[in-house]
């Protein structure tokens, strides 16, 4: 197992975490015999939340003994400082411990949200006081799409860790938007979710059990992240001893090579799919260099931000969408990026399509 440090928190956490959102699918017994397992494999990051129905409960069955072996970290979902409080000693009760390592704020996704949570009597205001009171050791927030929300929470200096969804298809723009990239300036420690694009990442299951490949596109994904010098930890979310095992073995390999990239988003276009939002262009910029120099996925990515993100969150794909000296109505439908697209995408007329949409959005605005 490779160990890095969880920002300036004086963690050293294990690379591969341990991602508790599908404990709740399991049995009792199952979960011990995973979670043992897994600190058995080197794995000391295990990441839960208030709202994981009964993932704490399960987790403090299954480690009280070895507490000392592992870092524990958990969310509260309420906003104010009263029900982040309660939220606290409710985690400690049931993870049957007298102190939490990391407590975030869980998906404090839209700005209406961070000011509730950052308020003189937020959520925050509680978590402070269960860090001095030494309940909690560390304090995080977890964000979706909301990439103002980020930065401010960034700024704020408030956090010692930020939790972010990223994968190699990059759904929510953190590393093309320089988020994690500023997550790191100020030495924050970032923890990834949704690294397998909350199971999207994978091949279909056979009628004869697991698609032939699997593991490779899993291992590709993974070996995809923890390259990345920002991240500090990735918690793909486990519940079989066969997934753990895959995923722990990822922990020492090299990064990945030219041709191994190059493999990876071949087998995800290979998947012929929509992911997250919509979004079907890869990222992977194979299409690029635009004879009439149009940026083809920072296009599909304004697309897919505004036709796909909650009504509030619209407007991060308009701001993309400006942002582009050249834009869609620029394309001559030469189709050389057709021929090398991994996605099989129909460029031109998805380029048609989004400056169909996008235009008449920005009209609408301006209205």
């Amino acid at each position: 197992m490779l160990y890095r440090s969880l920002g300036k928190t004086g963690l050293k956490v294990s690379v591969i975490g341990f991602g508790a959102i599908k404990l709740p699918e399991i049995t009792v017994d199952d979960a011990v015999k995973l979670l043992n397992k897994a600190l058995d494999l080197g794995i000391n990051f295990i990441d839960t939340a208030r709202n994981y129905r009964d993932s704490e409960t399960k987790i403090g069955i299954a480690l009280k003994s070895r507490r000392d072996e592992f870092y524990i970290a958990t969310k509260t979902h309420s906003r104010d400082a009263d029900g982040a409080y309660k939220d606290i000693e409710r985690s400690l009760k049931e993870l049957q411990t007298d102190y939490i390592d990391l407590y975030q704020l869980h998906t404090v996704s839209s700005k209406e949200a961070y000011k509730k949570v950052m308020s003189s009597n937020g959520a925050l205001q509680a978590l402070k006081r269960a860090r001095q009171k030494g309940l909690i050791g560390h304090i995080g927030i977890t964000i979706h799409r909301d990439l103002d929300v980020m930065r401010w929470a960034i700024e704020s200096g408030e956090f010692e860790t930020i939790m972010l969804a990223y994968n190699p298809l990059d759904p929510e723009g953190v590393e093309r938007e320089g988020i994690l990239k500023l997550a790191k300036e100020y030495g924050m420690g970032i923890i990834i979710m949704k690294p397998l694009s909350g199971g999207q990442l994978v091949l279909p299951e056979t009628e004869m059990g697991k698609q032939v490949g699997n593991d490779r596109l899993v291992r590709l994904c993974l070996r995809y992240i923890i390259s990345k010098d920002f991240v500090s930890t990735v918690i793909p979310g486990m519940k079989r001893i066969a997934e753990l095992e895959e995923n722990v073995g990822v922990a020492d390999m090299p990064p990945l090579t030219k041709e191994e990239k190059d493999e990876l988003f071949r087998l995800i276009g290979s998947l012929g799919k929509s992911f997250r939002y919509g979004q079907i262009c890869l990222r992977c910029g194979y299409c690029l260099p635009c004879p009439q120099g149009i940026p083809i996925p920072d296009v599909f990515r304004a697309y897919d931000a505004y036709i796909g993100y909650p009504e509030e969150v619209k407007e991060v794909g308009l701001k993309i969408y400006e942002s582009l000296k050249v834009k869609p109505s620029a394309c001559i439908e030469c189709r050389q990026c057709v021929t090398k697209c991994p996605a099989g995408i129909d460029i031109p007329a998805r380029l048609k399509e989004a400056y169909k949409v996008l235009e008449e959005a920005l009209r609408r605005r301006k209205a």
